[in-house]
């Protein structure tokens, strides 16, 4: 069975990009990540490209084209991938199983969404289109305002406090604190949290991930040719994605997203491994309650105890399990590029090169990548290849 593996990656800083453009961001990443590799760009026999809603946000489709043109890569085929905001894991999924399926041995595969172009009206709305357009976008579920329906649920079913959530956006500024490429460098506490306004209750400002420009990139490699390539490549051991319902009207439960919990019960079945074996995570944190719904949901936690995890510190960094050592989404939430740049992460984490941010020992990492309020969800696991160039 042949095996895939990362060898270089890209990554824009995430931010409020007024003075580059979507295919400015695209090369940057693009050629940060083909440099890493070490290869040349004629090595290169594919591309798949994440991105949601640029055709509403800055009015430019035909995405997969303009990617290859960008990094002057024509014509080899480039695709684009659509999945809401797993649409960056859904394009390293599709990646993974064109060299695994033995159709390429060296694929591109990116992420990028350009958000700060229009107003937050709009912006909202175009990110609502990741829901169900008839029974919740219409009549104005945005999607704080999903979010803070499921954690209404898990307060009143497990005792989740506003204070819990809080905590989770304390961490995530702490960690991004270390991270160049966040939007953010700045500590908060609990009380700023709690103090920064309701955006749709119990959800608050400093409770939401925020609107970004950026964009990611990868370079993946059958395995056997990565071994002579590079002496970082990072094999990924696993792959997986489940799909849910869109409204939220048809889901069993508000206190779980089974899509989550499906794909991560794959993953860790095609890794031969337990949560407990995971030394890190990059949870899709759109939200602090996703947060905790992530953390369980992914097996790390007991349902029902997320909350009480993160307020005894479980989730820190170099704590009991090292959840979103980046900073995660709070850090900056590009949509299309979000998925690309947790496995950057991961990337980084276990070849040592993350700085204050490393987490000690770091063997086995995972991503999670969700689409809409749980409608898609994409679980990837890594560790370093055995055997270097």
């Amino acid at each position: 069975m042949r095996s895939v593996s990362i060898i270089g990656a890209g990554c824009t800083k995430f931010g409020e990009h007024w003075d580059k453009s979507f295919r400015e961001l695209i090369a940057e990443a693009g050629m940060k990540a083909i440099e890493d590799s070490g290869i040349e760009g004629k090595d290169i026999q594919a591309i798949y490209g994440g991105t949601m809603a640029s055709g509403r946000l800055i009015g430019q489709e035909h995405i997969g084209a303009l990617i290859a043109d960008q990094l002057g890569l024509t014509p080899i085929p480039s695709t684009r991938v659509e999945a809401a905001c797993a649409s960056g894991g859904v394009a390293l999924r599709t990646a993974f199983l064109a060299i695994k399926s033995g159709e390429y041995d060296m694929v591109a595969v990116g992420g990028i969404e350009k958000m700060t172009e229009v107003s937050t009206e709009e912006a909202s709305f175009a990110l609502g289109g990741a829901g169900d357009q008839e029974t919740e976008l219409f009549h104005g579920a945005t999607f704080p305002a999903l979010y803070a329906l499921l954690a209404r649920a898990h307060m009143q079913e497990f005792g989740t406090t506003e204070e819990q959530m809080a905590l989770c956006a304390v961490q995530a500024h702490k960690n991004g604190m270390n991270n160049p490429n966040a939007q953010f460098h700045r500590e908060i506490a609990v009380e700023d949290v709690m103090n920064s306004g309701y955006i749709s209750s119990p959800l608050k400002l400093l409770d939401c991930s925020p609107i970004t420009d950026g964009a990611a990139a990868l370079i993946l490699c059958e395995s056997k040719k990565a071994k002579n390539i590079s002496d970082k490549a990072i094999e990924i051991i696993a792959s997986a994605q489940a799909s849910d319902s869109l409204g939220l009207t048809e889901r069993k439960s508000l206190t779980e997203l089974a899509a989550t919990r499906i794909a991560a019960k794959e993953a860790y079945k095609q890794a031969g491994i337990k949560p407990k074996d995971v030394d890190f995570a990059e949870v899709h944190d759109c939200f602090t309650n996703a947060f905790i719904l992530a953390i369980e949901d992914l097996g790390f936690f007991r349902k029902g105890e997320g909350g009480k995890a993160v307020e005894k510190g479980r989730t820190q960094l170099n704590a009991e399990i090292s959840v979103n050592p980046s900073g995660g989404l709070k850090m900056g939430h590009p949509v299309g590029a979000t998925g690309i740049k947790q496995a950057a992460e991961a990337f980084e984490q276990l070849n040592g090169r993350a700085e204050k941010r490393q987490v000690e020992g770091a063997k086995t990492g995972l991503t999670h990548n969700v689409g809409g309020s749980g409608a898609t969800a994409v679980v990837h696991i890594f560790r370093k290849l055995e055997g270097k160039k």
